[in-house]
């Protein structure tokens, strides 16, 4: 048995580092969805299908607890698919299979509140007094996740999300760095002239974003904070198997890496993250 991560791409890698570190006895199985990669600009119902596919095959090769590492896929399937598809599938499997997402654990981070909170709305409305900027994919932004789900937390935080179009794509193939700081740098432009100003705090919303977290840090104004992905999912999974014992996730330190797209190593980019040559074998 094992943990499983699935994203598009290689942007997961960047949960899935972070989770090998914080449970280096436990198996691991990550799934790139490289055939159809990005998801951002893709619909709705393609982005569940496809999701649950990955999920599916993650199961098939031993997962117990699936991690969406992927934004776009948390935002619209998650909930679809832990209601109309993880009962059955649990079923017919026998055994105890969850999928978890990067969202929730993501804005416990940036409101520094459990997710059963919900504020009180029966005082005088509270006008905000600090902006959360969050880049992040088409998808995610058209979604409204992170505006919705802070606002009902804390109604002091103000939220705008910049979408940020091809970014993931130009990662994923590890596009020169003067490119990538280019595109980064008009998003953070954009954003700030929406806003009128810099955000107090930003969210890297893609998980491919934070392959190139420098990027940011050196374009936004220095010390702007940065809430992590990677960091907020592992403390949040700590605490979930905390509560959990009863998911089987391996003992051996099993490492795979599978891809539903061309097998084989990744960009440079991709080896210079992980701290070594990245090769995944198809799915």
């Amino acid at each position: 048995m094992a943990i499983g991560v699935f994203d598009s791409g290689v942007g997961g890698l960047t949960v899935h580092r972070e989770l090998v570190r914080r449970f280096p006895e436990r198996d691991f199985v990550y799934l790139a969805d490289q055939a159809h990669a990005p998801y951002g600009g893709r619909g709705g119902e393609e982005i569940v299908e496809l999701t649950r596919a990955g999920c599916e095959r993650l199961f098939d090769a031993g997962a117990s607890v699936v991690v969406l590492a992927c934004n776009t896929a948390s935002a619209i399937a998650l909930r679809r698919l832990q209601q109309t598809w993880l009962p059955g599938e649990r079923e017919r499997r026998g055994r105890p299979v969850n999928v978890l997402g990067i969202i929730v654990p993501t804005i416990e981070a940036a409101t520094g509140l459990p997710w059963e909170y919900e504020a009180d709305r029966s005082g005088e409305k509270i006008e905000a007094l600090e902006i959360t900027g969050v880049f992040c994919t088409a998808a995610t932004a058209i979604s409204r996740v992170y505006e919705i789900e802070i606002d009902k937390r804390r109604q002091d935080l103000a939220v705008f999300c910049e979408p940020c179009p091809g970014l993931a794509g130009l990662i994923e193939l590890g596009a020169p760095p003067k490119e990538l700081e280019v595109v980064i740098g008009d998003h953070v432009d954009a954003l700030r002239r929406r806003i009128g100003r810099h955000p107090d705090t930003a969210i890297l919303g893609c998980t491919h974003y934070e392959i190139v977290a420098p990027v940011f840090a050196r374009l936004l104004p220095e010390g702007t904070p940065v809430i992590h992905q990677p960091t907020a999912v592992a403390d949040a999974l700590e605490r979930y198997f905390a509560r959990h014992p009863d998911y089987d996730l391996g003992a051996s330190g099993r490492r795979d890496f599978l891809t539903t797209g061309k097998p084989g190593p990744q960009s440079e980019m991709v080896s210079q993250f992980w701290g070594a040559p990245l090769s995944f074998a198809q799915a």
